[in-house]
This record gives C-alpha cells, sequence and structure tokens, in this order.
C-alpha cells in the first residue's frame, strides 16, 4: 500500500496574528453585546452562582444586622447586635432615624400594617421591635425618638412578633413557651397561651383574618386563633427545627424554612392554608440553615417565585410551582445571611451577619438574574 504524503503550505506568520488579532477583536465585540454586559471585572459567574461588587453606603449597623424588613418604595427598618433600631432609605443611602431603648440585641422588627389602609394616619408610621431583653418597644417613624409604648410579660428573649391587619393587636411570642396577645392602644396583655417545648422562632400574621402563624424549634408550624388564642391547626411534623414563616398576600399560602447543615434539611415547605392545609411544595438546595424566605411580587416574573436566604452566604430564587432553583447569588465574605425582605417590585433587601444590608435588584433583561448594587 502507498501512502501519499501531503505537504500543507504555511501562511505566512505575520498573516495567521493577523487573523487571530481579528477574531479576537469579534470575540470582544460580542462579549461586550453579551447576556453579562453589566459585570464588572471584579465578577465571577459560575455554574449559574455569581459574585458581583457592590459599592459601600453609610452603615445602618455598628455590628450584625439580625432583622430587616421594608416600610415603603424607599425604606426599611432593621434591628440589629449593636441594640438599635434604625430606619433607612436605601435608594440614597442613608439613616433616617435611629431608635434606642433596647438593653440586649433585636431579633425582630414589625410596622403597622393599618398605616398603608387609612390615609389620614400615613404620616405617623409605627414599628414595633422585639429583643433579647425581653421586651417589645412601639416606636413612632416621624415622632420621638423615644418609645411610644412598652409591652412586658415574657420570661425568655421575645422571638416572634406580628401586628394585627387593623393594628389593634400585637401577638408575641418565645423561647419561654409562651404566646402573649396585647391591645396596642393600653399596653396590656388580653391573652397567654402555653405550649410544652413550643420554642417559638417567628410569629406571621394571616392577612385579613384573625389567625397567627407559628414557626417552633420543636420543629411544628403552628396555626392560632387570634380569638381566645388557641391552636386551629397544627401542620405535619418536619425532620428539622422550623426557622422562619410568611404568608402570600392572598392569604391562601405559607412558606417555611428549616435548619440543618452540610445539605440534610437546610430547605423551604410551601403550604396549603386553606381547606387541605397540605404540604404542596419542597425548594431544596442549600447546605446549611434557611433563616428566612419571601414571596416575590407576581410583576417581577412569568411565574409565581419565591425568594430565601441562608447561613450558607446565598440567596436563591425558586419556581414556587415546580421548586427548580431560578437562580443564585453568593454572598461570600458576608457571613450567615440573617434576614431577607422584598423592597419592591424589583429590589430586596438581605442582613447579614458581618457585612450589613446588601441592596439586590432583579435585572428583568437577564430574566431572574440577581445583582448586589449596594450594601450599607
Amino acid at each position: 500500500m502507498l501512502f501519499r504524503r501531503c505537504r500543507l503550505k504555511r501562511a505566512p506568520r505575520q498573516k495567521i496574528l493577523c487573523r487571530f488579532c481579528a477574531m479576537m477583536g469579534k470575540l470582544q465585540s460580542k462579549l461586550k453585546h453579551s447576556t453579562y454586559k453589566y459585570s464588572s471585572p471584579d465578577a465571577i459567574i459560575e455554574e449559574g452562582i455569581q459574585t458581583r461588587a457592590f459599592q459601600e453606603d453609610s452603615p445602618a449597623h455598628t455590628d450584625t444586622v439580625s432583622v430587616v424588613a421594608a416600610l415603603d418604595s424607599d425604606l426599611c427598618v432593621s434591628g440589629g447586635k449593636d441594640k438599635t433600631v434604625v430606619a433607612y432609605n436605601w435608594k440614597t443611602g442613608n439613616v433616617v432615624k435611629k431608635f434606642k431603648g433596647h438593653e440586649r440585641e433585636i431579633t425582630k422588627v414589625k410596622l403597622a400594617f393599618f398605616l398603608e389602609q387609612i390615609a389620614c394616619v400615613r404620616k405617623s408610621k409605627q414599628l414595633f421591635s422585639a429583643s433579647r431583653d425581653r421586651t417589645v418597644l412601639m416606636w413612632d417613624l416621624h415622632g420621638s425618638p423615644q418609645p411610644r409604648q412598652q409591652f412586658s410579660g415574657h420570661a425568655m428573649v421575645v422571638t416572634g412578633l406580628a401586628v394585627s391587619p387593623d393594628s389593634s393587636q400585637l401577638c408575641t411570642g418565645s423561647r419561654d413557651n409562651t404566646l402573649l396577645l396585647w391591645d396596642v392602644g393600653t399596653g396590656q396583655c388580653v391573652e397567654r397561651a402555653s405550649v410544652s417545648r413550643n420554642l417559638v422562632t417567628h410569629l406571621c400574621w394571616v392577612p385579613r383574618e384573625p389567625y397567627v402563624l407559628q414557626t417552633s424549634e420543636d420543629k411544628t408550624i403552628r396555626l392560632w386563633d387570634s380569638r381566645g388564642l388557641q391552636v386551629a391547626h397544627l401542620f405535619p411534623t418536619k425532620q428539622h427545627i422550623q426557622t422562619y414563616c410568611e404568608v402570600s398576600e392572598d392569604g391562601h399560602k405559607c412558606v417555611s424554612c428549616s435548619s440543618g447543615f452540610g445539605g440534610e434539611g437546610c430547605e423551604a415547605t410551601l403550604w396549603d392554608l386553606r381547606q387541605t392545609r397540605n404540604r404542596i411544595c419542597e425548594y431544596k438546595g442549600h447546605f446549611q440553615t434557611v433563616a428566612s424566605c419571601v414571596f416575590l411580587p407576581r410583576a417581577l416574573a412569568w411565574t409565581p417565585v419565591i425568594a430565601t436566604s441562608s447561613h450558607d452566604c446565598k440567596v436563591k430564587i425558586w419556581n414556587q410551582d415546580t421548586g427548580a432553583c431560578l437562580f443564585t447569588l453568593s454572598l461570600d465574605g458576608s457571613g450567615p445571611l440573617t434576614s431577607l425582605a422584598v423592597g419592591d417590585t424589583i429590589s430586596l433587601l438581605c442582613a447579614s451577619f458581618s457585612r450589613g444590608i446588601h441592596l439586590l435588584r432583579v435585572d428583568h433583561n437577564q430574566g431572574l438574574e440577581l445583582q448586589e448594587v449596594a450594601v450599607f
């Protein structure tokens, strides 16, 4: 068999370099118009996880931020280990007001819902804060920096705080296994309930209903009827501590979070609050305790979605119906993420252990891609 040797004609070295430069020029031109055109040089994009550089604004707290909640389209309120409650304009990056009165770390913050319903009192927005000092204080955003009312009655740290839809009642929960129902106007306790081993982790009032949802360290989720403060329903026991709960705006569904480590537990669970009250879906993918979960506005996506934040330094967006993870944002270097809140239709606020509060923005041009735009 004969083998014929083929001789390839080589192009001159200069022409090869010219072709290479032309190819790289076209590639750079494509990259400038790619889906990652907003990425900074410090951005890292790998396997759907994105870490972005962010802008430093005036810090809201001098220590760990325990909790953050949205007040309106540009204001949020937060509490931290520095014992202060801070109202912050997250659009301008400025502290609006600081409230000092607690003797220990702030654990929960809440605003009065009726302020959004009665136009004549919109200028007297009221805030509630719970603390490890076993008290709850009520503040006026536009009034005196001193607390307007104090609610004292728990024997241990207050870990649950919920305000009724008409803002006339306040429900508090504690690691002392008790729930207390208060008259906001008088500051008096009107109902008290205690369940053995019911170490409360979070409370949430169901919109337009007399019910309060509660998570506990005994791995259960309870639905309380505020009319007499009796347990109306006990959801199936989970495998891990339930750390947080949130109710949808229509009051039909709720989502709870689980503790865990190494991917064991670490999930969020969607429940039906109506007739069946069964588990609807689970969201698994975090590797440490899930500390917070929120329903995202319907205007944000083509399908209902929820977001979770975890001690693994990640914020995840999930398809509410299928449980598929749609996007993951990594906030490495921030320590455990402690709290999550919806700022507006495109913004999320995320509190962290060591880097304050992160402002996250959803890029509509990129689907549900989260971008970190500021930290304060």
